[in-house]
């Protein structure tokens, strides 16, 4: 079998050249980094359980009409997605204060904001992802006026589906971080949600005991971040246990 051209390597994903045209090959990696990549890490098993969660949140936004970049599941690793040109703006939408929010504001970290608050980052690592504003993004062309729209009601769109979503299953959305990209179809060009949506890059909660359920295990040092994933994806449905059900009749006390 002939080796795939890798396209693109960044901290947690790798694309690879799709088998036709207008498409690539999606790999989730077990790499983990945090404070732009400072702090790294090799965590088993992480890339299959955000590939799983994404393919799964990816295909439920497809259903509701959110036009993404994702086409189907390849295997454990691997989707098979549409080619995009990424918007280098990374779009943060916050429920709750948490993280960079409470420190430059002193806000106190759980505090249900009075509206879900909408930022925008450069993507630019040498940079550190500078936090800009619209005035940026339209000044040095990296988003027509009409594409900013567009992100912007794509994610509180995306915002409102991923909280009652989550709700459902006992977890509190604080806050999530999504990029788009430029869709070129023939004559027309349209914005899509791109990369991925998985813990990695999701504020999550549980609403009875507030254990995070997220990145932030790795960045704190609190450890146990692919058991927070597992009760993420189990929670979702995507992760079936394992354990063999016991069979015949149950005593009763």
């Amino acid at each position: 079998m002939s080796r795939r051209r890798r396209v693109y390597e960044g901290k947690a994903k790798v694309l690879y050249e799709g088998p036709e045209p207008g498409t690539l090959v999606q790999h989730f990696k077990d790499d983990t980094t945090a404070f732009d990549a400072t702090k790294r890490a090799i965590i088993e098993g992480k890339g299959v359980l955000n590939n799983r969660i994404s393919e799964f949140i990816f295909t439920k936004l497809n259903e509701i009409g959110v036009p993404t970049h994702f086409i189907r599941a390849l295997n454990m690793r691997e989707q098979l997605i549409r080619e995009v040109e990424i918007i280098p703006v990374e779009v943060v939408v916050r429920n709750v204060a948490a993280g960079s929010l409470s420190k430059k504001l002193g806000i106190d970290e759980g505090t249900v904001l009075p509206r879900s608050i909408i930022e925008f980052y450069y993507k630019n690592d040498e940079l550190h992802d500078p936090m800009v504003s619209e005035e940026h993004i339209t000044a040095f062309g990296w988003a027509t006026p009409q594409e900013i729209d567009d992100m912007m009601a794509l994610a509180l769109r995306i915002n409102d589906f991923l909280t009652g979503l989550f709700l459902g299953i006992g977890i509190r959305l604080v806050d999530f971080k999504v990029e788009f990209g430029r869709l070129y179809e023939g004559e027309m060009v349209r914005v899509v949600l791109a990369d991925e949506i998985s813990p990695d890059c999701c504020r999550l909660w549980d609403t009875r005991t507030n254990d995070k359920l997220d990145k932030d295990r790795f960045r704190r040092d609190m450890g146990g971040l692919v058991e927070a994933y597992q009760e993420v994806a189990r929670r979702l449905g995507v992760l079936v246990d394992t354990e063999p059900k016991r069979r015949g009749p149950t005593l009763v006390k």
